[in-house]
């Protein structure tokens, strides 16, 4: 993998994942198909041969619970440093604190959120091919009909709308703009430079950004000594990168043109002429190409760098653990259309029930789900669409829907769970009815509850 230094940012107790995660479970260690989110970026990098690899984590017990559990699980596979970073230095504000390990020429980026089938290698491939400073992965948004980053229910009227807007060249490898979320409510402003130099720009809002960066480390390391502000890689270190790809010091009639402002009408005839010959040029294989030497031999502005993107095919999984319902639906596809993910191997019911667990008379596990080991379960029982984690133990007459249950569960006679994610630990008493909840780690449901949309967790001490 032409030497790239990898970089898992792996987060700490991430509020927008409350109750799930807590100080004895940081996100990276959110079961995802009863295994830890983070192992599917793990075995992800191993397969394209990466095994040299830096996990941040946010928060000195969390990094400690991480690193614990990678010793044990890659302990002859991986060579991985766990590096703790304090809490809420933001994506940014992680690789400015592990800077100094950084020693390679290009510098990959993964978030340990992040649940994929395409491969690293090809964005690394990409970013060398085009020697650019920065290569983001660009995947289809997600298909659970939400925008990215809202996580459902009572949260869904209030960020509608927040849309990643990407502008591509017409050969859809180099990003010339990129707004996200709130940014994008507001009028875009697009600088006349890029415009000039690329005559078209394809604007999509149907790509996600995948938070899998290829940056050329030289470049982000004097971005981030520079502009010491800078808190997030998507929004403030990639957005900076794309603006300032093309300096408009523009020779027109020989004659330096000042920087200029982003709203400027263009209307002098020498702007008109220079816009009516890029147009004519257009049809260039890319605007980077043509801009390093201008029309005629002239060099009308200066390239500074370039900004890639590797598009997935559609065919492809991608997908980010950064909402509870993000958490939903990925928990339901990797049991579903992609168990490949998995690693499991799915019986002819195309369920996976551990040799180790029980189940009582008339009790059924559908397809499309997960059975964990050592996990019992009474009489006419029926779970569809669901993961059980290990060691649980579920009385009789209870359903389980497209629900997540962690280890260590106990549910009561009668129970009803539908949408809802269950924690390790809990208890749900006799008759208790769940729809679309959370139950954070060790709570108890009393008995006859019946509760619906909340979030119910014990305080933490």
């Amino acid at each position: 993998m032409m030497d790239f230094q990898v970089v898992v940012l792996a987060g700490g107790t991430s509020r927008n994942l409350v109750p799930l995660v807590s100080k004895e479970v940081p996100k990276a260690l959110l079961p995802v198909a009863n295994r830890p989110v983070l192992s599917y970026v793990l075995e992800l990098l191993e397969l394209s041969n990466l095994k040299d690899l830096i996990v941040v984590v946010e928060g000195e017990e969390a990094a400690l619970r991480v690193g614990g559990w990678i010793s044990g699980a890659y302990v002859d596979r991986l060579h991985i440093e766990v590096a703790a970073v304090p809490e809420d230095v933001g994506t940014a504000g992680a690789i400015r604190a592990i800077s100094h390990h950084l020693t390679a020429k290009d510098i990959l980026v993964v978030n340990g959120d992040l649940v994929s089938d395409v491969p690293p290698g090809a964005v690394a491939a990409a970013h060398r091919r085009h020697d650019a400073v920065v290569t983001a992965m660009l995947c289809s948004s997600p298909v659970s009909g939400l925008p990215e980053g809202s996580s459902g229910g009572k949260d869904k009227m209030k960020k509608a709308g927040r849309y990643n807007l990407i502008g591509l060249d017409h050969t859809k490898q180099f990003l010339l703009y990129i707004a996200t979320g709130s940014e994008v409510e507001k009028d875009i402003r697009v600088q006349k430079s890029i415009l000039r130099a690329v005559g078209e720009m394809e604007i999509r809002a149907d790509l996600m950004d995948a938070h899998l960066y290829a940056f050329k480390r030289s470049a982000l390391q004097e971005v981030l000594d520079q502009k010491d502000t800078f808190h997030s890689l998507k929004q403030d270190v990639l957005p900076y990168l794309v603006r300032s790809q093309l300096r408009s010091e523009v020779l027109l009639n020989g004659a330096p043109q000042a920087q200029e402002n982003a709203t400027e009408k263009v209307t002098s005839q020498s702007n008109h002429l220079l816009l009516s010959e890029i147009l004519a040029n257009s049809s260039r294989p890319s605007f980077h190409e043509m801009y390093a030497v201008g029309p005629n031999g002239t060099a009308p502005v200066r390239r500074t760098h370039k900004c890639c993107v590797y598009i997935a095919s559609n065919n492809k999984y991608c997908a980010r653990l950064n909402s509870i319902q993000a958490y939903n639906d990925i928990n339901r596809d990797v049991i579903g259309e992609a168990n490949y993910l998995s690693g499991y191997s799915f019986s002819a019911q195309n369920n996976i029930i551990h040799p180790s667990a029980e189940l009582g008379a008339k009790t059924t596990v559908g397809p499309h789900c997960m059975l964990g080991e050592g996990s019992q379960m009474g009489d006419k029982c029926s779970v569809k669409r669901s993961v059980i984690g290990r060691h649980c133990r579920i009385g009789s007459n209870v359903k389980v829907v497209n629900s997540v249950v962690m280890d260590h569960v106990t549910i009561g006679d009668g129970c009803s769970i539908q949408g809802s994610v269950i924690c390790s630990n809990v208890q749900l008493q006799d008759r208790a009815v769940l729809k679309d909840c959370q139950v954070g780690a060790g709570f108890v449901v009393a008995a006859g509850s019946e509760c619906k949309g909340e979030a119910l967790a014990r305080k933490e001490k």
